[in-house]
């Protein structure tokens, strides 16, 4: 039983962001210096990305979250500016990198990416979002997943769930493929998740802490098969830390290794392989503290931040 670590986005312990933005405000003020801005930072972007790819194959990470900020304003109806040729030498060889080296690299897309709003121009503003990113895999030339939530309680859960539905089904079979769900901590939980992921054929990716909220009286190990089994390739979940008591909903710095631990015991009566993303504030640093408890409180065989356990049968 194989079980991989990653983080979210940006390192902290190197000074590289491939997250840098440009407002729309800020754009229209340059005039005709907003375009050679955007640029400039579309290629700082890049640049920065590779580092950090290359920085984490360094300190064998190759479960990576990428931004999904890496182009400024693309979505923007009033920003009339070509990307896919313009960047695609920049786009191949990121892809290039991922692929060379064997690492698992998805994307998360923001809180304004709701397939099942009630207000149609948030959907088409939505699909079209979903339709750039499965461009940029393509212009990388690199098969991945974009992580959703199932998005508006608007109606009721049913009618959510319905319109979310109807919408998926409107999409682009490439689109489609992408898309993997994931349970949240406030409407839908596993239940409901996993329901919808078997009626669409799609992967549902665990949230442990959203599920450790919102729950009623499931337990994991009653489930951890049926949503590994929504893959058909090597499954992820989230794992993520409370920021204390009062913030139960808000991530740590840092993993709570003993938390991890109790999960791991949980569930290792699959004998599946995973991934596991790291989400918390400290990312690499929290990836790399989580690693050195677990060799401190267990005996778990680690090797190049993977852990090797045994089942318990």
């Amino acid at each position: 039983m194989k079980i991989r670590l990653g983080y979210a986005c940006l390192p902290v312990t190197i000074d590289e962001t491939s997250s840098k933005t440009l407002t729309y405000t800020h754009y229209k003020k340059l005039k005709e210096n907003g375009d050679k801005r955007l640029d400039e930072i579309i290629k700082s972007n890049f640049k920065s990305l590779e580092n950090i790819l290359k920085y984490n194959i360094k300190n064998d990470i190759v479960f990576f979250r990428m931004t999904s900020n890496l182009i400024p304003l693309f979505s923007h109806p009033d920003v009339k500016y070509e990307v896919f040729e313009r960047y695609k030498d920049y786009f191949k060889k990121i892809g290039k990198i991922i692929k060379d080296n064997n690492l698992r690299v998805d994307m998360h897309p923001s809180a304004y990416v709701v397939l099942n709003s009630t207000q149609e121009s948030v959907v088409t503003s939505t699909i079209n979002i979903l339709k750039f990113y499965q461009k940029m895999y393509e212009y990388m030339d690199y098969n991945s997943h974009l992580v959703l939530h199932v998005g508006s309680k608007a109606n009721g859960k049913k009618e959510s769930i319905k319109r979310f539905i109807d919408n998926f089904n409107t999409l682009d079979d490439k689109v489609k493929k992408l898309i993997v769900l994931e349970n949240d901590d406030k409407s839908f939980n596993i239940r409901n998740i996993l329901s919808i992921c078997n009626k669409l054929n799609i992967p549902m990716v665990l949230d442990y802490h959203h599920f450790k909220i919102n729950k009623n009286n499931e337990k994991i190990e009653d489930y951890i098969e049926k949503i590994f089994d929504t893959w058909d390739s090597v499954p992820k979940i989230h794992f993520s830390s409370p920021k204390d008591k009062k913030n139960k909903r808000s991530h740590n710095d840092y993993i709570d290794s003993d938390d991890f631990i109790d999960f791991l015991e949980r569930i290792k009566f699959t004998n599946r392989d995973f991934d596991v993303m790291i989400e918390a504030k400290k990312k690499d640093e929290a990836l790399f503290r989580l690693i050195r408890e677990l060799k401190y409180k267990t005996d778990y065989k680690i090797e190049k931040n993977t852990i090797f356990l045994k089942n318990c049968e």
